[in-house]
C-alpha cells in the first residue's frame, strides 16, 4: 500500500466509519475533486476483472510457492512477504463512503477509524495461499504501513479473517523503511517471493522516484514479474494518481457506428 503519514491526533476528531460494503452513490458536486477517482475505485470494487486479476496473481504465485518448497532441503527456512492493503484486505469500502462524502480519501485522514473499526474483505485467492504456505510449513511475514501504534487492532482484523501466522512478531507495520523490514526477514530465512500491490512493496528503488524511473526499473527488472514478485492490481491510489495523461493530438471526429 501507498506509504501513508498519518497524524494520530486527529483520530479523535473522525466520525465512525458505517457498515461496510453498503451502496453509495458517486459525488454528484460539480466542485468535487474527488469525483475523478470513481472510476477507478469502481473497477476496483466491483468489476469482476479485478477478481480475475487477483486470482490470476495468486494462482502463479502458488505455482511458484510448491516449486520453492519442492527444490527445498527445508522448507522451513523460506519465506514469503507480502503486503496487507490491496494485496490481502479489500479496504475500497472506506474509500467509496469518503468518494460518497467528497472527501479526498488518498489524504489517509480518514484511515485510522477505519484500521480500529472497520470490516475489510479478503482478496479473491489471499486466504488460500496463505493457508497452503503454512501448510507446507514456509513462514509468512506480513509488511505493511499501517500505523504500529495500533497494531492491537490490525491484529485483531486479520485473525478475525483467518489468516495464518498472524502474530506480533509476523506483522511489521510502518517504522522503517519497507526495504529495511524486509531485511529483518531475511536475516534468518531466504525469502522466495514478494506481493504487493505498489512497487515499493518490492525494490526500494521504486520509493519516492518519479514515474519514468519506476518505469525504467520495472522494464530493467522484467525477468522478476510474475516469478519472486507478484504485483496486484489497485487503480483506487497510487503514486501515479496525480500523473497527467498523454492523449491524441489529433481533432475529434465524431462517425457513428
Amino acid at each position: 500500500m501507498i506509504e501513508k503519514r498519518i497524524w494520530l491526533g486527529l483520530a479523535a476528531a473522525l466520525l465512525a466509519t458505517p457498515p461496510v460494503f453498503a451502496e453509495t452513490a458517486a459525488p454528484g458536486k460539480a466542485d468535487c475533486s474527488v469525483a475523478e477517482f470513481a472510476m477507478g475505485l469502481r473497477f476496483q470494487q466491483q468489476s469482476a476483472e479485478i477478481q480475475a486479476l487477483q486470482l490470476q496473481a495468486y494462482n502463479i504465485a502458488t505455482e511458484k510457492l510448491d516449486k520453492a518448497v519442492a527444490a527445498a532441503k527445508d522448507p522451513s527456512k523460506l519465506a514469503i512477504v507480502t503486503d496487507l492493503d490491496e494485496t490481502v484486505i479489500d479496504n475500497s469500502a472506506l474509500l467509496a463512503r469518503d468518494l460518497a462524502n467528497c472527501h479526498q480519501y488518498d489524504a489517509w485522514d480518514t484511515w485510522l477509524p477505519w484500521e480500529r473499526d472497520g470490516m475489510p474483505r479478503l482478496i479473491p485467492g489471499a486466504k488460500q495461499f496463505l493457508d497452503r504456505a503454512d501448510k507446507l510449513g514456509v513462514t509468512i511475514r506480513y509488511i505493511s504501513d499501517r500505523a504500529d501504534e495500533q497494531k492491537k487492532y490490525t491484529l485483531a482484523t486479520l485473525s478475525k479473517l483467518g489468516l495464518p501466522q498472524v502474530s506480533e512478531h509476523s506483522v511489521l507495520l510502518l517504522g522503517p523503511p519497507k526495504v529495511e523490514r524486509r531485511a529483518i526477514v531475511s536475516a534468518d530465512h531466504q525469502i522466495i517471493m514478494l506481493l504487493g500491490d505498489t512497487l515499493h512493496d518490492f525494490d526500494a528503488r521504486f520509493r519516492k522516484t518519479p514515474l519514468d524511473a519506476q518505469r525504467n526499473t520495472v522494464a530493467e527488472e522484467a525477468g522478476k514479474w510474475g516469478v519472486e514478485w507478484i504485483v496486484f492490481p489497485n487503480a483506487s491510489y497510487g503514486t501515479w494518481s496525480k500523473a497527467p495523461l498523454q492523449g491524441w493530438e489529433a481533432e475529434p471526429v465524431v462517425e457513428p457506428w
